[in-house]
């Protein structure tokens, strides 16, 4: 009954069942129907790290699913629904859990992380303009970034969530401005300040909470993901009170279509714990009487080719990586490409945004009041 049921929605999406299609799903235990019909995401992505189905493009299927609009017909019992109450009721990215995200992710291993990124280490979206080659599409991506902010070699620059240091030395070394970058990666800090030693660039280790000073130019790229609905306020006001007068911020953040208040199960076990995508409304309202936006530029379909070539990157980088490090086993292995490929068939069929905002500070009303 349930086999037969999920055959039929699949198919709804032109997914066949041991098809031979790149986007088919060939199903080797029998339980597999059982445990997505009942866990929804979570089994059908924890199923994938167990080796109980196979799918040449996973990338492909994924997209076709959500095109199809299956996962808004599949609605989850009260069981399912109710691993969404904590990300309601509770501030999970509060500042004494903050960390959680860098601990198990961002602090997995530089190995891993190097295997697939470019020379600059970004991870984040890159701007594929005019180029199929991910490190000068990250380059772009920086230079356009520099372009919004007006960087100028007079500026001082902070960098929230700055990552491996790459955008700083970047901007350090290619427009010649003062950069100070915060983080909470051990990992990432550590490799940051060897990256950039002898540019005028500092980091710290603290939360964007506690940040003081004050910049000329803000950014903030693949960090506010991170922050939480209970926290945009709070994410805001931090920006403001660093902000000069007559500054520029931008920030970039991976982003959905309707307000939510939850992240996918899957994702939030097994790759970004309290991770949080904010819609244009909630963006827009945690800015309100803060910081106006002036520009805002949707680059989703370049992570779609983004994520796939960080795919590409690591298949390559695989035997390698599992050679020198067992702790990267076939159970990681087959977790990680489900990440970037479904994330990418995310982006491709449009449930997931990519957006660079420029905002500037929101003087008049206050002067008038």
């Amino acid at each position: 009954m349930i086999a037969g049921t999920i055959r039929d929605l699949l198919d709804q999406a032109g997914i066949t069942v041991n098809g031979s299609k790149p986007w088919d799903i060939h199903v080797y235990d029998d339980q597999w129907y059982k445990r997505v019909w009942k866990e929804k995401s979570l089994g059908f992505g924890e199923s994938y790290m167990e080796g109980l189905w196979d799918c040449q493009r996973i990338d492909h299927m994924v997209c076709r699913l959500f095109k199809s609009d299956l996962v808004a017909q599949v609605r989850g019992s009260i069981t399912y629904q109710m691993q969404f109450l904590a990300g309601i009721l509770f501030n999970l990215q509060s500042r004494m859990r903050s960390r959680i995200v860098a601990e198990r992710h961002y602090d997995l291993g530089n190995d891993l992380y190097f295997s697939f990124l470019d020379p600059y280490l970004q991870y984040s979206c890159a701007y594929f303009d005019d180029t199929d080659d991910l490190n000068e599409a990250q380059q772009k991506k920086l230079n356009l970034i520099a372009k919004k902010l007006a960087l100028k070699p007079s500026d001082t620059l902070m960098d929230i969530g700055s990552g491996w240091g790459g955008l700083a030395r970047f901007m350090a070394e290619k427009q010649g401005c003062e950069v100070t970058g915060v983080n909470i990666s051990k990992e990432q800090l550590k490799h940051s300040r060897e990256l950039c030693r002898g540019l005028p660039v500092k980091f710290f280790d603290q939360d964007y909470r506690t940040v003081k000073g004050k910049y000329d130019k803000i950014v903030s790229v693949g960090m506010f993901e991170h922050v939480g609905q209970k926290n945009y306020r709070d994410y805001m006001n931090a920006v403001d009170s660093c902000l000069k007068d007559d500054g520029i911020f931008m920030l970039q953040t991976i982003g959905c279509n309707e307000s939510k208040k939850t992240c996918d199960p899957w994702i939030t076990k097994y790759i970004f714990p309290n991770g949080m995508l904010p819609s244009i409304s909630q963006v827009a309202s945690s800015a309100e009487g803060l910081l106006n936006i002036q520009h805002l530029e949707n680059l989703g379909p370049h992570y779609d080719r983004t994520l796939m070539a960080w795919h590409s990157n690591f298949q390559k980088a695989w035997p390698e990586l599992y050679r020198k490090n067992k702790k990267y086993d076939q159970r990681f292995k087959r977790m990680w490409e489900f990440y970037l490929q479904s994330c990418a068939g995310g982006f491709r069929a449009g449930i997931n945004q990519l957006w660079q905002i420029v905002m500037t500070k929101h003087l008049p009303e206050r002067k008038s009041l």
